[in-house]
């Protein structure tokens, strides 16, 4: 058997075609020929008021505390079971941020724990989809209308993810998401920010265009443009959207296939799981076949998995560190535990899943990790 890597960036074939074309065309910088193609495919795919493609999901997490006018008096409350960007964003602006802990049986923010953390320097709640599972946006966004919040949605795993119906990233009044190479469609590096407040729209053109209001001038809206707001180089390369659009174009094709991986372990691991022996992922409503993981019982259990399968070639990863308690924030933190966060971080454990992914691989993971546990089940003091 070869190695199998954790993640392998899947290529439609028409990638390199449509970076040729963009190239042809004479403009390669932003906005320009596959970046409104992009931008008109998840408006009408997906019904977002007004998206652009930014070069990261960061970046699409700054304009959004930008636009949300997020300041030093502010508190911005996130789960603690994220990456990093979810709070740099914010603390980039000066706010404090307020950890959230896990639900008891998903990485997802505890919605039910939120109302108890909103003080009257709240000004956003930052919800995260983890594996492009939806969180609880009817609680979340009650909470926002009734102490007058910003929602800014992390979407960054959850393209082509729904709740009730809309899309993942469409609820809150900002949707923000990634198209890292691990991530279902790829640009390598890029990202999106949704605009889901039409008060927002024009000024999200200008902070994403250096302050200046160039994206009007180019639609003959103002006869010159200038530096009217604050902003940065937020706009990818037509290049980059060039190369996600091929992506794009191959969406139903790419999900269904990570589904079927996805529904290949959730059927052989769950005999395990129904034992005990760990817990994974949820059979829930929306699934776009983000990632696949497993819950160990421990630390030791969890370290002890990963490096019984890379001895058999498998390249299996943990996720998320907590963040609160992080070298940069963990004196800043406020001090509570937040146990099902922690238990995350030390026990979960993520299995390699991308589109060239064969079924005879499959199994032979799910054959490893049966190998794994029927060893420890011999093992003296097993329990």
């Amino acid at each position: 058997m070869d190695d199998i890597p954790f993640n392998k960036p899947y290529m439609t074939g028409m990638e390199l075609q449509n970076i040729e074309e963009a190239v042809k065309k004479g403009q390669i910088s932003g906005d320009g020929f596959f970046t409104k193609k992009c931008h008109h495919f998840f408006e009408k795919r997906f019904g977002f008021k007004k998206t652009l493609l930014t070069t990261s999901c960061t970046a699409a997490l700054e304009m959004s505390a930008i636009l949300a006018e997020i300041s030093s008096e502010d508190e911005v409350i996130i789960p603690s079971f994220t990456f990093p960007s979810t709070a740099t964003a914010f603390v980039m602006r000066g706010a404090k941020i307020i950890f959230a802990d896990s639900q008891q049986e998903h990485p997802n923010i505890d919605a039910d724990s939120i109302e108890a953390l909103i003080t009257p320097r709240s000004r956003a709640i930052v919800p995260v989809h983890y594996g492009g599972v939806p969180c609880d946006m009817d609680k979340i966004m009650h909470l926002a209308e009734k102490y007058n919040l910003y929602v800014i949605e992390d979407a960054a795993q959850a393209v082509n993810s729904y709740y009730k119906g809309l899309s993942l990233g469409k609820i809150g009044h900002f949707g923000t998401f990634s198209f890292h190479e691990t991530k279902n469609i790829s640009s390598g590096e890029g990202g999106m920010i949704a605009i889901n407040d039409e008060r927002f729209a024009d000024r999200a053109e200008i902070i994403r265009e250096k302050g200046t209001n160039r994206s009007a001038f180019f639609r003959g809206e103002v006869d010159k443009y200038g530096w009217v707001d604050i902003g940065s180089s937020f706009l990818p390369s037509d290049i980059i959207a060039a190369f996600l659009y091929a992506q794009l174009e191959n969406l139903d094709a790419i999900q269904k296939r990570r589904l079927e991986i996805w529904n290949g372990y959730y059927e052989g691991l769950k005999p395990l799981a129904d034992a005990g022996l760990f817990s994974i992922s949820p059979l829930t409503e929306s699934n776009n076949g983000h990632l696949f993981y497993l819950v160990c019982r421990s630390l030791e259990e969890r370290d002890a998995l990963i490096a019984f399968l890379a001895s058999n070639q498998i390249k299996a990863v943990f996720h998320y560190q907590p963040l609160h308690r992080s070298a940069f924030y963990h004196a800043k933190h406020d001090g509570r535990p937040l146990p099902h966060c922690d238990r995350f971080s030390q026990c979960l454990v993520r299995l390699p899943l991308y589109c060239e992914l064969s079924q005879e691989n499959v199994l032979y993971i799910i054959e490893k990790i049966n190998e794994y546990y029927d060893y420890q089940a011999s093992a003296p003091g097993f329990k």
